[in-house]
């Protein structure tokens, strides 16, 4: 039986404040009169260093100054607190995320194979797979497959590399420069920076359009 006014009760059995769950995170920072302690590390709204001041001094500056005190360090001792526009700050934060989100390249890591002693005709095939990769928007993994004594030859691998980041090298570039493992020599070559943003971004909308298209109807 619950004893006491019910009046000085929380929900969920919780009488202490504040009330939170046990392993609750805490997501945002504490502004303004939440801000509970004696005194603050404060720095001024343009990264100013003002010093140690008592929490009633800060508030007051805040107040007088038309922003937000905001903690941004709280397990300094002194907390370290901000003058800022909180609101702006959170508006300003989540566009930057946003337009991250948008321009991130979702890049893919495909690979190509090449025998050390390729055909014209194969290499013309190999490369031309290569570029079209590039074009997507995707990193391109070629290995040069060495057999038996051909081991003994890194060199020719290596050129044989060179010459083909040489033929791309319109829509890519040398990200992870040749190197031997095991039996194989390994290149990466990478779109170039814009274009692979656009295609990265062109795939996430074309995404977002199939899962709008896939959704289910109420």
């Amino acid at each position: 039986m619950l004893t006491g006014p019910a009046s000085l009760r929380r929900p969920g059995g919780c009488d202490s404040s504040p009330c939170r769950s046990r392993g609750e995170a805490i997501t945002e920072p504490r502004i303004n009169d939440r801000i509970r302690v004696p005194e603050v590390r404060l720095v001024g709204p343009e990264g100013e260093q003002v010093g140690i001041v008592p929490i009633g001094e800060a508030l007051r500056l805040a107040q007088d100054s038309e922003l937000d005190l905001v903690e941004v360090a709280p397990m300094a001792r002194p907390p370290v607190v901000k003058l800022m526009d909180y609101g702006k700050f959170k508006y300003e934060s989540a566009q930057k995320a946003r337009e991250a989100r948008r321009n991130q390249a979702l890049t893919v890591i495909k690979e190509m194979r090449l025998r050390l002693k390729i055909d014209p005709h194969d290499y013309e095939t190999k490369k031309g797979h290569v570029e079209r990769f590039l074009k997507g928007g995707d990193k391109v993994k070629i290995t040069v497959m060495f057999r038996g004594r051909e081991q003994s030859r890194p060199e020719m691998g290596y050129r044989l590399l060179q010459r083909l980041a040489a033929d791309v090298q319109e829509l890519g570039v040398v990200e992870s420069n040749p190197k031997q493992d095991g039996r194989n020599m390994v290149m990466v070559i990478a779109p170039h920076r814009n274009q692979a943003a656009t295609d990265g971004a062109r795939r996430q909308a074309k995404a977002d359009r199939a899962a709008e298209g896939q959704a289910p109807t109420g």
